[in-house]
């Protein structure tokens, strides 16, 4: 590695260390708490899979570039150079983590792993290799923003076939617009991925509440955060924010994306909008009796996957719980407490990354399968794209025996009429 692109990268590292980053990076004991709290080595057994040693790959370079000890005399505090060959380490420690953040829960003094993979994921970016796919997915969902009028008649057209479908599940009066869109002064903007699966179940939900709605322009999910790209994420995140502004709504609704509620939630900063998930949404429709559920709908005992970034890292733990409640008289837990549940095993950008990554996904997720069957459920609920996408893989690989279902479309189907 020549001196100049060493230089460029250790000015990254120094634009990521904030009182919060250092202290991670200074107070690791190396007790082994973290050891059994991550998936991927209560999966495979390896020692680099372990959250202290990820981090230490990071704390390494950090000591030998910004700790005194380690610039002048290195061996004793295990500093480390910054060479080609650590940022292949850096890779393999960004990219076997979720970020699920289980190992903070557990680590006595709160070290979060998934800030030191951001230290990672930025120094990969500066050296050009992150993973290609993650960073074009990014830009593409930029120029989208940039030139939403060359999309907006197609996206127009396709939401504009989706609306029957809608009807079908709800019966709006005549007149009414199955799924609304570009309305202005609407009490919620609903922002959703891409595809009939996040939309049709969601609007008929919002018809049935007899919800002031509309929906977005713009797809959820942020491939600027997987990627690890602040100036991405945060391009991208402002596409939907600058949208609520315009359409003056109170409310922006995320749908089942962990990723992107967990950045729009705790990213966008103070906002003239609220921001709640789709599962606090219908949590509180039920509270205030504007939907009722049949339980006679579901067949066969569920459990419930809690997505990491929806759950653990945004605290939406009892709503998917109570919404749980009005659809079956057999739920059954996966953890005692959701904070300590296993992560699914496909966050951090490796469901995006697809057959790439699909073997490891599959080894690293075995406890999560494991705990899965240990339940004796046959329908595996969850509100999280990533997490269905991984969880029906695991289902497949395992002979986990379920049905692998997103909540929204759980609560959709059981609407009383």
């Amino acid at each position: 590695m020549d001196q100049k692109t060493r230089d460029d990268l250790l000015n990254l590292f120094q634009g990521k260390l904030n009182e919060a980053m250092r202290f991670y990076l200074e107070t690791c004991t190396r007790c082994g708490v973290c050891t059994e709290a991550c998936h991927v080595y209560a999966s495979m057994g390896q020692v680099r899979y372990i959250a202290a040693y990820r981090g230490e790959i990071v704390r390494r370079l950090y000591k030998k570039y910004f700790k005194g000890r380690g610039k002048f005399w290195p061996s004793v505090g295990e500093a480390k150079e910054l060479t080609e060959m650590a940022v292949e380490e850096l890779f393999d420690a960004a990219y076997s983590c979720t970020g699920c953040r289980r190992c903070m829960v557990y680590c006595p003094f709160g070290i979060d792993t998934q800030m030191l993979m951001s230290i990672a994921k930025q120094l990969l970016i500066g050296a050009h290799a992150e993973p290609e796919i993650l960073s074009m997915l990014a830009d593409t969902s930029i120029e989208k923003g940039k030139s939403l009028d060359l999309f907006k008649e197609g996206f127009l057209g396709g939401i504009k076939r989706l609306e029957e479908d809608v009807v079908a599940k709800w019966k709006i009066e005549a007149g009414g617009t199955p799924i609304p869109v570009d309305k202005e002064g609407a009490n919620l903007l609903y922002v959703a991925l891409a595809g009939a699966h996040s939309i049709i179940p969601a609007a008929a939900i919002f018809n049935a509440a007899g919800e002031d709605w509309t929906l977005s322009f713009f797809e959820a999910v942020n491939f600027g955060a997987f990627v690890g790209d602040p100036s991405k994420t945060k391009l991208i995140l402002d596409r939907i924010v600058n949208e609520a502004k315009r359409l003056k709504v109170k409310e922006v609704c995320v749908c089942e994306c962990g990723t992107a509620y967990r950045v729009m939630k705790q990213l966008a900063g103070k906002q003239p909008f609220e921001v709640v998930s789709i599962t606090e949404v219908h949590a509180r429709y039920l509270r205030e009796g504007r939907i009722k559920l049949d339980k006679t709908k579901l067949n066969g005992a569920i459990t419930y996957h809690d997505p990491c970034q929806i759950a653990r890292n945004a605290g939406v733990m009892d709503e998917p719980r109570y919404i749980l409640q009005h659809l079956t008289d057999d739920f059954r837990e996966m953890s005692p407490e959701p904070k300590y549940n296993w992560c699914c095993g496909g966050g951090g950008g490796l469901v995006a990354l697809g057959e790439e990554t699909l073997d490891f996904r599959m080894k690293s997720a075995r406890v999560k399968a494991d705990q899965v069957k240990d339940t004796g459920a046959t329908i595996l609920a969850t509100a999280c794209e990533n997490c269905h996408t991984q969880l029906s893989d695991l289902n497949d690989h395992y002979k986990m025996g379920t049905q692998v279902e997103f909540l929204s479309s759980i609560v959709a189907d059981a609407l009383v009429h």
